[in-house]
């Protein structure tokens, strides 16, 4: 009888709750027609997603159905016409919480999913969003509609990159799937070898694949700044490219210059400052005629940037430096907590 009860409570407390559901309904068309068929593997050990306050009331965020059948019923609303790939996407995380503060609660979502195409040969990984959103209620006490929305926009921005990306010639099989981080890692050549190529890398999958552009040389200017890669006729700024080996030593291209690449047992890392990764419209820092050119004050700190005056080189060598992982299943940055709050 005492259990009976129980679950009597607890299904009518359940039941009180009130829901927020994530809106699938953003356009996520494939312009290719590219996908057969595509199917979601939810690997998440626990299927709740979480729960915010809105004054007094508990607010669940939820799928209408589940991940997997809304995910699926969303794409093929979207694209009714087939092509020939078979997609598949590994939700890996998706959590929200709440973090209460004395006035106010911080509400964080956190999602993690990759996308691969299913071939004779295995899952060829395609793309992958690992990142996480807050939302103040000083900004909207919908805490759980916000976080709601954005990850609605993640998902989106997950499928629509994914149409445009070609997969890895690498495989992992349906049973490694669960460790494809270090399966692939293991096997991208940048990762191990001593011995660095150089030439210009056109995308970060070049890049780690350790595969530069083939005919490209490196040019520098009086000061030994690099400032194009030449092959032939063809003459492209080193702005263009996502990183570039130079006399051995490798270095990742930023919106104001370039900063040299290093590696420990992790991975790959660049020392960089906030206002190169992120520089403001009215930085002092520019970059120019396609190239780093007119360096004042020379390479500082492994960094080659254009600075306007002199005042500007010294502000940079007053800005301290922070190490800043460089994600080898996608080249994106992985930035250390705070890196993008000023002080």
């Amino acid at each position: 009888m005492k259990k009976t009860f129980f679950f009597l409570l607890l299904s009518f407390l359940l039941s009180a709750q009130k829901t927020e559901t994530i809106d699938l309904s953003k356009s996520i068309k494939d312009s290719k027609n590219s996908i057969k068929t595509f199917t979601v593997i939810d690997q998440r050990p626990n299927q709740e997603i979480g729960k915010v306050m809105y004054h007094k009331d508990s607010v669940r965020i939820i799928f209408e159905n589940n991940a997997s059948k809304d995910l699926q019923d969303w794409f093929y609303k979207n694209n009714p016409v087939r092509g020939q790939n078979d997609m598949v996407l590994l939700l890996e995380n998706l959590n929200i919480s709440e973090d209460k503060k004395e006035k106010y609660s911080i509400g964080k979502l956190e999602l993690r999913a990759s996308t691969f195409i299913k071939k004779d040969d295995g899952y060829h990984f395609v793309y992958r969003i690992d990142t996480a959103a807050t939302v103040s209620s000083r900004t909207t006490p919908y805490l759980a509609q916000s976080l709601a929305k954005k990850a609605t926009l993640i998902f989106t921005d997950l499928f629509k990159s994914s149409y445009k990306l070609e997969p890895w010639e690498y495989t992992v099989s349906e049973n490694e799937l669960p460790n494809y981080t270090s399966l692939l890692k293991d096997k991208l050549d940048i990762l191990k070898t001593d011995s660095l190529k150089d030439g210009v890398y056109k995308n970060y999958y070049s890049f780690f694949t350790h595969n530069p552009e083939p005919g490209f040389t490196i040019e520098t200017n009086s000061k030994g700044v690099v400032t194009k890669a030449v092959n032939g006729e063809k003459k492209e700024p080193i702005r263009n490219f996502y990183a570039f080996v130079h006399n051995g030593i490798p270095f990742k291209v930023i919106p104001v210059g370039y900063v040299e690449i290093f590696r420990d047992d992790q991975g790959l890392f660049i020392e960089v400052k906030k206002e190169e990764l992120f520089p403001e419209s009215n930085s002092s820092f520019i970059m120019i005629g396609g190239g780093v050119a007119g360096l004042v004050g020379s390479i500082v700190a492994n960094v080659a940037i254009v600075a306007i005056d002199s005042g500007a080189a010294k502000k940079r060598k007053a800005m301290a430096g922070t190490e800043v992982s460089l994600d080898p299943l996608t080249g994106h940055y992985i930035l250390p907590e705070n890196f993008n709050k000023s002080k």
